[in-house]
């Protein structure tokens, strides 16, 4: 088949930008597509960078065959912050927009797709396109619980008021401008990144008040889980990591539980198991259950817990003075630390996600591919990636309970604890979970067969 050209437009993008799971999926993506052979030309922001002609400029790179434009604007992006959480995101991203489509036209870049991700990109797929022949619009849905709501002025004062009636909230009368509901109603097809969660997003608790648009639009709606990226994610070469493992020779993972052990100055037993979370800490993130359940599950098991994330401050003062409680038990560390990421994933024996709801998630994936163990509710992505383990057949890669409450969260971590116990039994599930393949060369076909299926339409 002849390769496609397609404009990603994206906020995050890693390694230049990314706070989550977006930049690793849209870098993941990107690369898969570029090694089939289609054109790309990846779009985002230039944050923090404050020298721009007026509007905006664009500097760009290639990145393993991929072409990586980043627009400055001084005026919107000047700030490092990906996100500012205000009314001044509307500007910036509209912006974001408007100088991926002028600038693929200028440079010649005729995309068969337009590929935008969340709310930040949505606009794109509602603005006036300067092609004759109009590209397909993809909208892939990150996280349906930030939708670009703002006041229906907000783009009066800006170059981009015209746009106003463009990005009107489709789902009341009440005058606002959504930006996630436009892209949803105009796109050809929309994604969200897991099969399960396709299916929620179409209910009132997990639509976020698009359940009836997304209903709408069902035929146009695609669950495709996203894949990890074992070139950054694989113990046998990460070299972020103390010392190399595999499934066929794990002794490393030992090496790297001792160094992190001694970077973070918790002492613990070697028989004692060492429970980890990499996260936003945020409600989603099921930061109120853990919550509730850590200081029990803390005074009935064995057990040591690293936590790594940002987030809300409430959430993280909390944490803090659990921490500050039992130091033998307990490390909280407040920040962003790609490196200590990859080595609370090497290091530890169980991975806990006991997310409200989980779009996909991708630590689950990793984590299962360093032998590390996932501890997960039975939602969006984590239900399609992990598989509770029978103990008598030997099949399954994690711990999945189905309730959000005390009890669902206590039994997944008590079950876990105790197949822990079984050195037989826990081989055989590190074994199964590091043989999992969630690889793009996996996932990205799906993108593919979309791709030409909308642009044909």
């Amino acid at each position: 088949m002849s390769p496609l050209r397609i404009l990603m437009i994206t906020a995050e993008f890693a390694p230049f930008a990314k706070v989550g799971g977006l930049g690793d999926m849209t870098a993941g993506l990107a690369g898969y597509l570029a090694g089939q052979g289609h054109e790309v030309m990846v779009v985002l922001p230039d944050y923090g960078n404050a020298q721009s002609a007026a509007p905006w400029s664009v500097r760009g790179e290639s990145v393993e065959g991929l072409q990586v434009f980043r627009v400055a604007a001084a005026e919107h992006f000047a700030d490092a912050d990906i996100y500012l959480g205000d009314d001044r995101d509307a500007a910036r991203f509209v912006l974001l927009a408007e100088a991926a489509l002028a600038h693929a036209h200028a440079t010649g870049f005729v995309p068969h797709v337009i590929h935008v991700h969340d709310w930040h990109a949505a606009a794109a797929v509602v603005l006036p396109k300067p092609w004759p022949a109009k590209p397909a619009t993809l909208l892939t849905i990150h996280n349906i619980g930030y939708q670009g709501i703002f006041a229906p002025d907000v783009l009066a004062a800006t170059p981009f008021a015209g746009h106003a009636p463009l990005l009107a909230d489709p789902t009341t009368s009440e005058p606002r401008l959504n930006l996630l509901a436009a892209g949803i109603a105009g796109a050809r097809a929309v994604t969200t990144v897991s099969p399960t969660h396709a299916r929620e997003i179409l209910t009132p608790e997990y639509g976020v008040g698009l359940d009836a648009l997304l209903r709408d639009r069902a035929a146009a709606l695609h669950g495709i889980l996203n894949g990890a990226d074992y070139r950054l994610w694989s113990p046998e070469r990460d070299a972020l990591l103390s010392a190399p493992f595999s499934a066929a020779q794990p002794q490393g993972k030992r090496t790297n539980r001792e160094a992190l052990l001694a970077q973070i100055e918790l002492p613990l037993a070697d028989d004692c198991p060492l429970l980890c979370m990499v996260t936003r800490l945020t409600e989603h993130k099921g930061m109120d259950l853990l919550l509730a359940a850590l200081p029990a599950l803390l005074g009935a098991h064995e057990f040591a817990l690293v936590v790594l994330g940002q987030g809300d401050a409430h959430y993280s003062e909390a944490l803090a003075s659990l921490a500050a409680a039992h130091p033998k038990r307990m490390h909280l560390s407040l920040a962003h630390d790609e490196g200590l990421a990859h080595r609370l994933l090497a290091g530890s024996d169980m991975l806990l996600m006991p997310s409200r709801y989980e779009p996909c998630g991708l630590t689950q994936l990793y984590a299962m591919r360093y032998g590390t163990v996932p501890i997960v509710r039975a939602t969006g992505g984590l239900a399609d990636s992990v598989r509770h383990f029978d103990a008598e057949r030997g099949e399954g890669t994690g711990v999945v309970f189905r309730d959000y409450d005390v009890q669902g969260l206590q039994w997944g971590v008590g079950q876990a604890l105790d197949w822990f116990a079984d050195a037989g039994a826990w081989r055989r599930l590190m074994a199964n979970a590091m043989a999992e393949d969630f690889s793009w060369q996996r996932q990205g076909p799906h993108y593919e067969r979309l791709y030409r299926q909308i642009a044909r339409s």
